[in-house]
């Protein structure tokens, strides 16, 4: 039976990578030879020349957020734009939620955080 494979990201090549899961050996870029972060299975890769949807995707990964499927789910809501990520960064440092939460949530309350 063939292993389920897994995206592999390269932010520097802005490149993504389909691989079986490995978590014994370390994904290398066959382009520029840096290490690979694993992103997980429910991960569709930006357009190589959308450089703001790479940035918006560095964010996401530099914050710990994967796209990991959940049993019959994807991976959840995850912000497209830079201007979604804004919104959910100030509002993590307004209400003092981790940054990681605040970035996958699908709305943001509409009144000030409770505090």
């Amino acid at each position: 039976m063939a292993h389920a494979k897994t995206s592999y990201v390269c932010l520097p090549c802005r490149a993504s990578y389909k691989q079986p899961y490995d978590t014994s050996r370390e994904r290398i870029c066959p382009r520029c030879a840096r290490p690979l972060i694993h992103v997980g299975s429910a991960f569709a890769a930006p357009r190589r020349r959308d450089t703001t949807a790479w940035r918006t995707l560095s964010v996401l990964l530099h914050a710990g957020v994967r796209f990991h499927k959940s049993c019959c789910w994807g991976p959840g809501y995850r912000p497209r734009t830079l201007r979604e990520v804004r919104e959910r960064m100030t509002y993590a440092r307004r209400s003092g939620e981790p940054f990681a939460r605040s970035l996958v949530r699908y709305e943001l309350p509409a009144g000030p955080p409770r505090g």
